[in-house]
């Protein structure tokens, strides 16, 4: 059986394989800090936003919290690192329970 194109690439001189994530992150503020709460990452746009969406709408009313979506590219040829992690969108939640998502600038 002959090696996935990942393996390939990983352990050789190989063909570059680059794949795109978008990473969700919800930040729960507490005594003037944003804690990390739950976090995920999804191979889709919209899948990282409804999810992100599901999670800030189920945090108890009135909690000081936020999220992002972070989108990142991934080459598997190359150590990782953050030359390609930008945050597109940040996602507050509104007192009639709605979340808003603003794009970001960067």
């Amino acid at each position: 059986m002959e090696p996935s194109a990942r393996e390939d690439c990983l352990y050789c001189d190989g063909p570059s394989h680059v794949v795109e994530m978008f990473e969700w992150e919800v930040f729960l503020a507490s005594e003037g800090t944003d804690e990390l709460g739950p976090c995920g990452i999804s191979s889709g746009q919209a899948t990282a936003m409804d999810t992100l969406r599901a999670t800030l709408r189920r945090l108890p009313p009135g909690a000081p919290a936020w999220g992002r979506i972070t989108h990142r590219v991934y080459d598997f040829c190359t150590m990782p690192d953050d030359w390609s992690r930008r945050v597109i969108f940040r996602a507050t939640l509104d007192a009639a329970g709605s979340v808003r998502f603003e794009r970001t600038a960067s």
